[in-house]
């Protein structure tokens, strides 16, 4: 048996024979006295009823008659006037039936009295009854039962509780222990789950289907299985991913740094060969840097400084800044924001949002196609909606759902041409998230594509 089934039983078995124990004291108490006073009562009645006999007729022929009948039972009965003279007994007078006779008989109430009652100690129970003619106390009778019978009595009724109260212990034995292994068992898979985890194998399944609170936590324990399960797959496709973007710029600077330190190139192909380098550095600070902004959020230590800003002056500020890529690639730029709209941003924080937006909207449109931004509060929400809609390539269908995890890029080969990371799209959903919003992309591929940011304006 585990501990905790072992604890958990001992615990109700306790439990369970104190409150038996209790009820058994208090059924044996409450029986063994109402058999007591059943026995005490019917000896006072049996005297009783000879006394009526004896009032009606208190004669020779009366008294042995009723001596007689006693001498075939197991009660004794001494008829004695009230002087002290016994008329007849069904029994002999042993020292004991003598002591109880002594009972000072003027005091004896007419419904009769009980003499002894004191069955554990004393050789007989006794009672007395008062013999009453033409209102004169002129005898008693005199009931004597032998404590004997009681006590073999209720020694049979120890017997018989000893008997279900063995049987009942052995049937809370097998009980608690069904009922310790049905509770602990759950929680013992789930120790068993918690272990595995713990030593990196988040490929648990926990079937625990009640719907109590241990099923909530078998759900619970299941769901972080999964989940662990699916960061450690995602940890591993990241680490990959990383490995791969470093390990191919690595590796143009490294190959053409060689050939740009052989003798004999002209300067001309020394300086194409720099020029690759240069790019493919560009590209690894690129990555490097959002790397790092991916770290930050991962570690909670990406702080939201939010203040209010006009989304127009902002626009304004930001598209001065990429003015010249886009005239460098002859996009051009339509923007709408009506004045007036304020919202509660992170300036430099949303600005990485935007330009991290604009700049896929460059890199993948042909020359001389045009770009839309428009800024706009949606009446029905009355959110802050900010769309950038460009005439590029398009995304397929079925990777709009991929975009925005870390890495993934729809055309591979076309993204590096361009320096992509493949992290833009995961800061910005990041950082729009952090902000309280929602990103929706709309894309026909060979089309275009529409990236739409809605937040709270305050």
């Amino acid at each position: 048996m585990n501990k905790i089934s072992y604890k958990l039983g001992l615990l109700f078995f306790s439990f369970i024979i104190l409150v038996e124990v209790i009820l058994f004291y208090f059924l044996y108490s409450g029986l063994l006295d109402s058999r007591i006073e059943e026995e005490l009562a019917a000896l006072r009645a049996r005297g009783e009823s000879h006394r009526h006999v004896l009032e009606q007729s208190l004669d020779d022929m009366t008294i042995e008659h009723v001596a007689l009948m006693e001498s075939e039972t197991d009660t004794d009965v001494v008829i004695m006037t009230h002087e002290g003279e016994v008329l007849a007994k069904s029994t002999e007078l042993t020292p004991a039936i003598q002591s109880l006779m002594q009972t000072e008989r003027g005091h004896v109430p007419f419904e009769g009295m009980i003499v002894e009652s004191r069955w554990e100690t004393q050789s007989y129970i006794a009672s007395v009854s008062p013999i009453i003619i033409n209102e004169q106390l002129v005898g008693h009778v005199y009931m004597f039962k032998d404590t004997s019978s009681i006590q073999k009595m209720i020694s049979k009724l120890q017997h018989h509780f000893m008997l279900v109260g063995s049987l009942l212990v052995i049937f809370t034995i097998i009980t608690v222990l069904f009922l310790s292994q049905a509770i602990t068992q759950p929680l013992i898979r789930m120790k068993k789950a918690t272990e595995r985890l713990s030593k990196g194998d988040f490929s648990v399944s926990i079937n625990h289907t009640s719907k109590d609170e241990l099923g909530e936590l078998a759900n619970s324990i299941q769901t972080l299985a999964n989940d662990l399960n699916h960061l450690k797959k995602e940890r591993n496709e990241f680490l990959a991913s990383i490995s791969h973007e470093l390990r191919t710029p690595l590796t143009y600077v490294k190959g053409y740094a060689d050939i740009a330190r052989r003798k004999g190139i002209s300067e001309e192909e020394r300086n194409k060969y720099l020029h690759i380098i240069y790019e493919e550095s560009e590209h690894l600070s690129s990555l490097v840097k959002d790397l790092f902004e991916l770290a930050k959020i991962d570690q909670h230590s990406f702080v939201i400084k939010k203040e209010k800003v006009s989304m127009c002056e902002f626009i304004k500020n930001l598209t001065q800044k990429i003015e010249p890529a886009l005239h460098k690639k002859k996009i051009n730029l339509i923007v709408t924001c009506p004045t007036g709209i304020y919202a509660n941003l992170d300036r430099s924080r949303f600005e990485q949002v935007m330009i991290n937006l604009l700049d896929n909207a460059l890199k993948y449109s042909s020359s001389e196609s045009t770009v839309t931004l428009k800024v706009k509060v949606n009446d029905v929400t009355n959110k802050l909606t900010i769309s950038v809609e460009d005439e590029g390539i398009g995304i397929p269908e079925s990777e709009i759902p991929l975009i925005f995890n870390r890495f993934h890029r729809v055309e591979k080969s076309r993204s590096r041409e361009s320096g992509g990371t493949g992290l833009g799209l995961s800061i910005v959903k990041e950082i729009v998230e952090a902000h309280g919003g929602k990103v929706f992309v709309d894309s026909q591929y060979g089309k275009g594509t529409v990236i739409t940011i809605e937040i709270d304006q305050f």
